[in-house]
């Protein structure tokens, strides 16, 4: 077993990271866009701003920039050099790759689904969640936690299906490693795979199902245009025709069959789709609001 020094956490973990951005990409569905190892355009023109130099293309990044720029906008945003080692890699790379704010959400729900968090899921790594994290006996635990929230929120997003085996081979190669390190052990090689670099934002959050379907099958909005408004007007025009027409009569029990077909599935729908809601919040670490809450 290696017992590793504190102050070389950042320098490990940032090698481990680079290793998964590798070089320069601008795939057209990253939402990262123009990115060389790791650091986008916007992110580099920024740093180069704060230092009142001219901007340049980030292929231009030097290695003490490439340093500088992690060190401040993600180690130190994450308080590093306060967190256990394993634990600092795990929520250094997903700062990365997500967000400093994202990363540490998924902390704090690790943290809170074991009973050792009570604050809010808002992504600032205060007192509250180092103290939490004090709590904690069992950081291999803790980072499977962790990683699974982070892949949680992966599935959620739009560009699951073009960056989603890049995604899931970077955290399965962070979970090995982050693990390793918590319990003093040096762990395995990680490996670039494309798509993995794809920066992972919840901008690009898969879009919510609409129950704008449910309203107008279960007769929301009778008499505006619905569907099912339009079926309850025919049906309250012809009834009192059907007992003086047989052909009459059957349109009106065929139109009362059908109404309640399409009740009864834009009911099973509405289900369906808030279920669906709340996962996706939950996922994305939003607050989930049901229909009564919605409508109180």
């Amino acid at each position: 077993m290696q017992v590793f020094d504190p102050a070389n956490e950042f320098t490990r973990s940032l090698a481990k990271v680079l290793v998964h951005e590798d070089g320069y990409s601008n795939h057209p569905k990253d939402p990262g866009g123009a990115t060389m190892r790791g650091v986008t355009q916007r992110v580099y023109d920024e740093y180069r701003r704060s230092k009142n130099i001219p901007t340049q293309s980030v292929k231009l990044i030097s290695d003490a920039e490439l340093q500088a720029i992690y060190r401040r906008k993600y180690w130190d945003e994450i308080k590093g050099d306060k967190l256990p080692p394993g634990i600092s890699y795990v929520v250094f790379d997903g700062a990365v790759n997500s967000g400093v704010a994202q990363s540490v959400k998924w902390l704090q729900r690790a943290l809170q689904a074991m009973g050792l968090y009570q604050g809010g899921i808002d992504g600032n790594l205060g007192q509250g969640t180092l103290l939490a994290l004090s709590g904690v006996n069992d950081n291999d635990s803790l980072i499977s936690r962790i990683l699974d929230r982070r892949m949680a929120f992966l599935r959620a997003l739009k560009t699951w299906k073009t960056f989603g085996k890049g995604w899931t081979a970077r955290v399965n190669g962070v979970r090995a490693v982050g693990q390793a390190w918590a319990s003093g052990s040096v762990g395995p090689e990680v490996q670039y795979i494309v798509g993995g670099d794809a920066k992972a934002l919840i901008s690009d959050a898969k879009p919510a199902p609409v129950l704008a379907v449910a309203d107008a099958t279960t007769g929301g909005g009778i008499g505006s245009g619905t569907l099912a408004g339009t079926l309850q007007q025919v049906q309250d025009q012809l009834t009192p025709l059907s007992y003086s027409s047989e052909l009459i009569g059957k349109v009106v029990a065929g139109l009362i069959v059908t109404g309640a077909v399409l009740t009864v599935g834009g009911l099973g729908y509405r289900w369906y789709a808030n279920r669906r809601k709340a996962e996706r919040l939950d996922a994305l670490d939003l607050q989930v609001t049901t229909d009564a809450q919605a409508t109180a």
